[in-house]
């Protein structure tokens, strides 16, 4: 569990990083989302969808520097 709490952290290991945070949860609904569609039958394309979270991903981190 260590391990997996250091993907998401800071330096410190204690900082949660939003973007690390962020970034983990995408690939992990992705994956969510690739087995439930293997389960039903249904189609999914990852490559589309993790196109479109980086692009989600990317905006926030703009929208959040220029902001500040």
């Amino acid at each position: 569990m260590f391990k997996l709490l250091e993907l998401i952290t800071g330096d410190d290991n204690l900082t949660l990083e939003p973007s690390y945070l962020w970034s983990g949860a995408a690939v992990l609904i992705g994956l969510g989302l690739e087995v439930y569609s293997v389960v039903f039958g249904k189609p999914f394309d990852f490559q589309a969808y993790g196109i479109g979270a980086a692009a989600l991903l990317a905006g926030l981190g703009l929208s959040a520097k220029f902001g500040k």
